[in-house]
């Protein structure tokens, strides 16, 4: 079960991950190397930019921001060579599954690896709540700490 997070928090995550990739960036390691991550990092900064400077239109919300932001962004095709060769896959996929062109419906190789997290820390969960090893710790809170561990 995922947790549905209210605006405010949304955007203190959002806010927390730019300066994440701020810090990064000032320290020599690759950020992600995705369009979607860089575009939001960039309008991230600019709406912080524009709140700070007053010259946010009156009522316009983040999300408002976010997509006149995106229209203004140039496209860019893919990642450069160097930040994608830094990426390194959570889960490894089988080569035939990531070179299969996407269908809709299918699942891309980023999806079947965070899937592939979800359940086994759920079967985590599971035998750790039988055990009666969580000392009060959420499924929230569980699931945090197991997928970054994965992630590893």
């Amino acid at each position: 079960m995922l947790v549905d997070m209210g605006y405010d928090q949304e955007v203190g995550v959002m806010m927390k991950m730019v300066m994440v990739a701020a810090m990064l960036a000032g320290a020599g390691v690759a950020a992600p190397a995705s369009a979607a991550d860089n575009a939001m990092q960039a309008c991230g900064a600019k709406y912080q930019a524009a709140k700070a400077g007053k010259t946010l239109p009156a009522g316009q919300t983040w999300p408002q921001f976010l997509a006149a932001c995106r229209g203004t962004l140039p496209k860019t095709a893919t990642a450069t060579p160097a930040l994608a060769s830094a990426a390194k896959p959570a889960v490894s996929v089988p080569a035939k599954a990531a070179a299969a062109p996407k269908v809709a419906g299918q699942l891309s190789p980023a999806q079947v690896a965070s899937r592939s997290r979800l359940t086994q820390c759920s079967k985590n969960y599971q035998a750790d709540k039988a055990a009666g090893k969580l000392a009060g710790q959420t499924w929230p809170k569980y699931y945090s700490a197991c997928n970054t561990r994965l992630k590893a």
